[in-house]
């Protein structure tokens, strides 16, 4: 039997289009907020067309020793070359996000994006804590 972590994707994002690649601080003050931002084709731009596009980007947060995951966030994307013809139009929603977020345990982000086609694609990244001020 298939399962679904048996289908969820993940390579280099600087040789693979559809890998979320998520630009953080290493390591963070506790409780202070700080930006993270989630980009699907950094290196190697991604359609963006009716017929091939990223439908959504979402924010997990692992504590360290946890064994479930915590949503931050989630961005959905509307318009992939929107028209009111059938030709492509003058609107498109690029796949990218921002997500501010506090953290006051270290743990791992992790970001996942929907292509239409070609699936869960999934990556991640460790974030430490700082001495607060």
């Amino acid at each position: 039997m298939n399962t679904l972590s048996s289908t969820v994707k993940t390579a280099d994002w600087k040789a693979e289009k559809h890998v979320p690649v998520i630009s953080a601080p290493a390591s963070v003050k506790p409780g202070v907020p700080f930006d993270v931002e989630v980009d699907v084709g950094k290196e190697i731009a991604h359609p963006n067309t009716v017929q091939h596009h990223i439908v959504w980007i979402a924010l997990h947060f692992v504590p360290e020793g946890a064994s479930t995951s915590i949503e931050l966030g989630r961005a959905d994307f509307s318009a992939h070359g929107a028209s009111l013809s059938d030709a492509p139009g003058p609107a498109a929603t690029a796949p990218s996000a921002r997500f501010r977020v506090s953290l006051t345990v270290p743990g791992t982000l992790h970001a996942t994006a929907y292509c239409n086609l070609h699936g869960l694609w999934t990556s991640s990244r460790e974030v430490s804590l700082g001495a607060s001020e």
